[in-house]
């Protein structure tokens, strides 16, 4: 655990007993994609931390600078030897003190890394099942579009997912549309038309769903439109897939009775892959 006056605190007390974010989930994350010592897209996880801060008003340093974000990053994968290609996340989390009201709003952070195998984007899992989860919904409203450490909602869908042997669900907001799926937004296609939930519906802020939004609109023979899904439409779509910055896209090959295609997310791969060679 690093705070922002230089100082390494390590101690179990510190980290759990008193931690904000194991007590009241009051802290917020982004994971990266590392590829060849470089993190991908580090300008839209900057900016999208930065605005998760400033969401739930926490105190953010001088020296939280995109550079030494970068830098702090990069010195954890080369000193756990995965700097070649590697997932980190960084949780910021609001210091001790307090109860709900903090005493301060000033912050420490937590970076943890792992390898990854295949460093660019592949589609691995070809059958794909998810279903919707209706136990909870999501809430339209601008906490609902960050990464926070509360995820309980996703953590009890998971669960409910794994029950019932599907690989993944779509979550729900509170006018009854399908916002995303547990890891990553949602994007449909029907005919020429490419859809995905607007951030207004409460979908994560998602930086692959740019990066496909920004894709896709330069292609000629698509319509890039961003309005809500109900679940009917889902049955008339002739693709889904979910999208997020680790796994890249993961096409659905079936919902409840329907099956889809795969193909525009297949060609969807390649163009991102060409895209961070260039990185």
């Amino acid at each position: 655990m690093i705070n922002f006056n230089g100082t390494l605190v390590s101690s179990t007390e510190n980290l759990l007993v008193n931690n904000r974010a194991f007590l009241y989930g009051d802290g917020v994350f982004e994971t990266v994609k590392i590829l060849d010592n470089k993190i991908l897209f580090l300008e839209d996880h900057y900016f999208r931390l930065m605005a998760a801060m400033r969401i739930v008003r926490m105190d953010i340093p001088m020296n939280f600078t995109m550079e030494y974000l970068e830098q702090q990053i990069l010195l954890v994968t080369i000193t756990n030897n995965c700097a070649s290609s590697a997932r980190a996340r960084i949780t910021v989390y609001r210091n001790n003190g307090g109860y709900y009201l903090p005493e301060t709003n000033s912050v420490s952070f937590l970076i943890n890394t792992s390898p990854i195998e295949k460093p660019f984007y592949s589609i691995e899992k070809t059958n794909y099942e998810v279903d919707l989860y209706k136990d909870f919904y999501v809430a339209k409203q601008l906490l609902s579009t960050i990464k926070t450490t509360n995820k309980i909602i996703n953590i009890t869908a998971s669960i409910f997912a794994h029950e019932n042997g599907l690989d993944n669900c779509f979550l729900i907001n509170d006018s009854k549309n399908v916002i995303e799926a547990l890891q990553g937004n949602l994007f449909m296609l029907m005919g020429t038309k490419l859809i995905s939930p607007p951030i207004s519906e409460g979908c994560l802020n998602g930086i692959m769903r740019k990066q496909i939004l920004l894709i896709a609109n330069k292609m000629d023979n698509i319509e890039v439109v961003e309005e809500p899904i109900s679940p009917f439409d889902l049955q008339k779509a002739d693709e889904l897939f979910i999208t997020n910055v680790i796994k890249g896209i993961q096409p659905i090959t079936k919902y409840r009775k329907k099956e889809y295609k795969t193909t525009f997310a297949n060609d969807l791969v390649q163009r991102i892959n060409a895209l961070i060679r260039l990185v």
